[in-house]
């Protein structure tokens, strides 16, 4: 499954503004591109909203070679409840350190150089305080599970992810489809796995002609599929193909056809711009709100 590739994963974001600065600020991440949508996703990549939403994504360099963040932010809603689904990504950067520590964001040394972050939201990141390998900053996304052995045969058996390592013990696992990409972390934990109202997502992409074999197979097993083969359009970018599926414990899974991801991902140099021009035009952002009040104080 070389052909494969580690994406991005999926956040809701409730407040762009504090969102933006931690990614860019604290994290060091640049704004790859800006996406408006007026109305709702036909995947659900905005959760089950229909609505107004938009999409950001944000990383360390392009979405060819680099694991990325999506951030997806619907109009008028302002907070996501977590659950415990989603346990943290963890990144290499002496960087982020620093820039924690100069702007007085809260982290916690967890281990001797790794330390906790929290997003706005409540989403966690743990930052090696050391630099990044050449290939990518991001080196894991780590999910709970409730079955260890059951989700290892789904996305070792089923998806076809190389086990970098195991361990029964810990009850974790190390997956990836290569070396040089980020690896997701399965951890076993104790009782259900609830994933609240966050709506997370991980992506991957596989040559487009594998999508409609991979809905094939998932049929055969009697595995979840959220949302079957289906286009997807972004005003003046390419038409993309996925198929969403969901693993034993529920979580999202977005499949995407490489070739046409590849142009649709391609980095826009305004894409900073017009993130920053649609907060400002958002009466409903919390900056703003704020801006606005106390200029009238004033």
């Amino acid at each position: 499954m070389a052909t494969r590739r580690a994406l991005h994963f999926v956040f809701k974001v409730g407040n762009r503004f504090q969102t933006a600065r931690f990614f860019r600020d604290v994290l060091g991440m640049k704004i790859l591109r800006h996406e408006e949508f007026e109305e709702g996703c036909k995947a659900t990549c905005n959760g089950p909203y229909d609505g107004k939403w938009s999409k950001t994504m944000v990383g360390f360099g392009p979405e060819d070679d680099h694991f990325v963040a999506e951030l997806t932010y619907n109009y008028g809603i302002g907070h996501y409840k977590l659950g415990n689904d989603f346990m943290g990504i963890t990144l290499a950067s002496s960087q982020a350190v620093s820039n924690a520590r100069k702007l007085e964001w809260p982290l916690n040394e967890v281990t001797e150089g790794v330390f906790e972050i929290k997003a706005p939201g409540g989403y966690k990141f743990y930052l090696q305080n050391h630099n990044p390998p050449q290939s990518d900053s991001i080196l894991k996304v780590t999910l709970a599970v409730s079955d260890l052995k059951k989700s290892l045969n789904y996305w070792s058996n089923l998806l076809g992810m190389k086990i970098y390592e195991k361990s029964e013990e810990k009850q974790r696992a190390l997956l990836g489809y290569a070396d040089n990409q980020c690896k997701l972390e399965l951890q076993g934990i104790k009782g259900r796995i609830d994933h609240a109202a966050a709506f997370g997502r991980i992506a991957f992409s596989c040559p487009e002609k594998e999508l409609l074999d991979l809905e094939d197979l998932m049929k055969r097993e009697n595995q979840k599929i959220l949302t079957p083969l289906v286009s997807l359009d972004t005003p003046g970018k390419a038409t993309v193909q996925v198929v969403i599926l969901a693993d034993p414990d529920g979580h999202e899974i977005c499949f995407v056809g490489d070739e046409a991801f590849r142009e649709l991902s391609k980095m826009d140099p305004e894409g900073g711009k017009l993130l920053d021009d649609a907060m400002a035009a958002d009466k409903s952002d919390e900056w703003f709100a704020r801006h606005k009040k106390s200029k009238a104080s004033g």
